[in-house]
């Protein structure tokens, strides 16, 4: 195994580098002489084709004569949007990447080192930055996975859910999946106000407006009471056991005494945890097994009922303790 080229960092800055100059785009609109793709990108045009002919050594883009870059098919993968902002030095990609030179006293501490960089916490940080935390709920959104509406594990549940909401759910993509395919259940959507307040356009062109509603708050306060389902998508993982822990307090609290909370990605089927070390430079997160979320569970007031894949998603449904 060549461990100097697994420790190479030239590729993946930059592949960071051609996104937040949208060379791919440029090249897209027709740009491929080295002197007009500089000059539309605000680039040095030596540098610039130094950068290219580094990442064409490792199969992205191509130059079919000198001077001349063009997309192939591997390039094109940076017109994707989702990927593209995922990477942008300029905006959350750039603070993302740039975490990650806190692995070091992360690993020493076991706790988030977010803020050795940054100078706030990652939540605190987005709070500080709203276009930031715009793009972050952008890349929650959509991009972050299929939006699938089977959220339970039996479809046949659903005759007897009448009210789901959706805890930490971001703009609402997930929520507005499962309301447009299940006509008779309404939804809450429980996110920070500055999150929620960018979900009118999800429900409206998903058609359930008229059977979503919004709470703008934080998870750790009591939640909305009385539902059948409480969701729990790509929350978990992003906090400590303390603060998992509470959330699912919450949870278990508003959920009483029938209904159930349904947790969708954080926990998966193995004996041993995923790595998850972005959630560690982050926000001290972690994905969990199954047997130790049980225990997590059941110290909040929960009992795991059911735990199955679900969508290439590994899915854990759970009751209140009595």
């Amino acid at each position: 195994m060549d461990l100097w080229a697994l420790s190479d960092l030239s590729v993946p800055w930059s592949l960071h580098v051609v996104a937040t100059l949208r060379v791919a785009q440029h090249m897209a609109a027709g740009r491929n002489a080295i002197e007009d793709l500089a000059s539309a990108c605000g680039a040095d045009a030596g540098a610039l084709a130094r950068l290219l002919r580094q990442l064409i050594s490792k199969g992205v883009f191509e130059e079919p004569e000198p001077g001349r870059f063009v997309l192939n098919e591997a390039a094109r993968g940076l017109l994707d949007e989702g990927l593209r902002m995922g990477l942008d030095l300029d905006g959350f990609g750039g603070r993302m990447a740039r975490a990650w030179t806190s692995l070091l006293p992360a690993v020493r501490t076991g706790r988030a080192a977010y803020a050795e960089v940054h100078g706030r916490g990652f939540w605190e940080d987005l709070d500080a930055h709203p276009g930031i935390a715009a793009e972050f709920d952008e890349l929650m959104g959509p991009g972050h996975g299929p939006q699938d509406p089977r959220v339970l594990i039996a479809e046949a549940d659903w005759d007897r859910v009448r009210t789901v909401v959706d805890v930490g759910g971001g703009t609402g993509t997930l929520l507005a999946a499962v309301l447009r395919a299940h006509p008779g259940v309404s939804g809450t959507l429980v996110d920070l106000p500055r999150t929620v307040a960018r979900s009118a356009p999800v429900f409206e062109a998903a058609g359930v407006s008229d059977r979503a509603s919004t709470v703008g708050q934080s998870f750790f306060d009591p939640l909305p009471a009385g539902a059948d389902v409480y969701l729990l998508k790509s929350v978990l993982a992003d906090w400590p056991d303390a603060e998992a822990r509470r959330i699912l307090r919450r949870c278990a609290e508003a959920a009483r005494p029938k209904g159930r909370v349904v947790i969708l990605n954080g926990v998966g089927p193995g004996d041993r945890e995923a790595p998850d070390l972005l959630m560690l430079v982050l926000v001290g997160g972690k994905g969990r097994t199954l047997a130790g979320f049980r225990q997590l569970a059941a110290e909040a007031g929960l009992e795991v009922r059911a735990a199955a894949p679900v969508a290439g998603r590994f899915l854990v449904e759970c009751a209140v303790l009595p």
